[in-house]
């Protein structure tokens, strides 16, 4: 849904000119918080939930963290509301084409895609050079992903495209 609060925990830890959640920000795209919003979705690589179409119609958080210092971070985060999402490739320059290393704005794009908003998710990724390359490289799993009820058609989805 299209007026998801794009909200981003800014840990400060990656270089400032590559940061995306940065970008985002700046063109006031998300908001910056110190704190997780209450009943958001916590974008969590390590949650056990799966971020389904049907989680839309709340608020995104995300934490934007460096991958070395992403177990420590999330380790104290299992109480919140957190999904992770369905595999997909990365497309930033630093972790391009691995599984799951996508950078925040590569995060957020999915799960606004994958809960019914891939205008927007597009609009985000249009603000780096290589946004497009995300998309290229998942078109077709996010457009499934998309359509899924289940955590089980997520991994299905998955299994179809190697992403598992």
């Amino acid at each position: 849904m299209s007026d998801t609060a794009i909200r981003i925990v800014m840990m400060g830890q990656d270089d400032p000119k590559k940061c995306t959640a940065a970008r985002l920000i700046k063109f006031s795209m998300a908001t910056p918080v110190r704190n997780i919003p209450g009943g958001s979705i916590l974008l969590h690589p390590y949650a056990d939930a799966v971020l389904l179409p049907g989680d839309g119609k709340r608020n995104i958080c995300a934490i934007d963290c460096s991958w070395k210092m992403a177990p420590q971070e999330f380790a104290h985060m299992i109480s919140y509301n957190g999904r992770h999402l369905p595999p997909l490739l990365a497309g930033n320059p630093t972790n391009y084409a691995k599984i799951g290393k996508l950078s925040t704005v590569e995060a957020v794009s999915a799960a606004l895609y994958i809960t019914g908003s891939p205008d927007r998710a597009v609009s985000l990724l249009d603000k780096f050079r290589w946004g497009h390359t995300f998309l290229e490289l998942n078109s077709a799993p996010l457009q499934e992903y998309s359509d899924a009820h289940t955590k089980e058609q997520i991994y299905d989805i998955a299994g179809s495209f190697n992403l598992i």
